[in-house]
């Protein structure tokens, strides 16, 4: 497994060493591939993760958000004592996927059908953050030099 060394760019920058431990984490989590999932920007501001949960029930699954990280987690129950397989190609087993959100980044909506769980997202700005036009006045007191009065 390859590994990246950020020392050196701890020892040259301040204040990045948030963006560091996401690398770090997102390069760990590549490694991990079960469940399989998309990821679909389905608007300017909105997203939709899709990920294979085929064989869990919604009581099996967690959706949690916390701080920016969005953590989904299937514990399967288990209840094959009763049952004898001659082959198992359905990996039904826990896992736990992480994703790292963006700022002002919320999760609005999770649906279970088919065998996908599918997590909407939407980018919301706070208002004070949001592009705003500043009107011009044009009235003639604008344009007087202080100490002047109109005529």
């Amino acid at each position: 497994m390859r590994t990246i060394d950020f020392s050196p760019l701890y020892r040259s920058v301040v204040g990045f060493d948030r963006l560091a431990s996401l690398l770090e984490t997102a390069s760990a989590d590549a490694a991990a591939g079960y469940p399989p999932y998309n990821i679909e920007r389905t608007d300017e501001n909105a997203y939709r993760v899709e990920i294979a949960v085929a064989g869990f029930r919604p009581e099996e699954l967690n959706i949690e958000v916390k701080e920016n990280l969005l953590t989904v987690q299937g514990r399967k129950a288990a209840n094959d004592d009763q049952r004898r397989f001659l082959h198992r190609g359905l990996a039904e087993r826990n896992f736990e996927r992480r994703f790292q959100l963006a700022d002002y980044v919320v999760v609005t909506e999770a649906k279970l059908a088919d065998g996908l769980l599918s997590i909407s997202l939407k980018r919301e700005l706070p208002e004070a953050l949001k592009p705003r036009t500043i009107a011009i006045s044009t009235s003639p007191e604008a344009n007087l030099i202080e100490g002047e009065k109109a005529a």
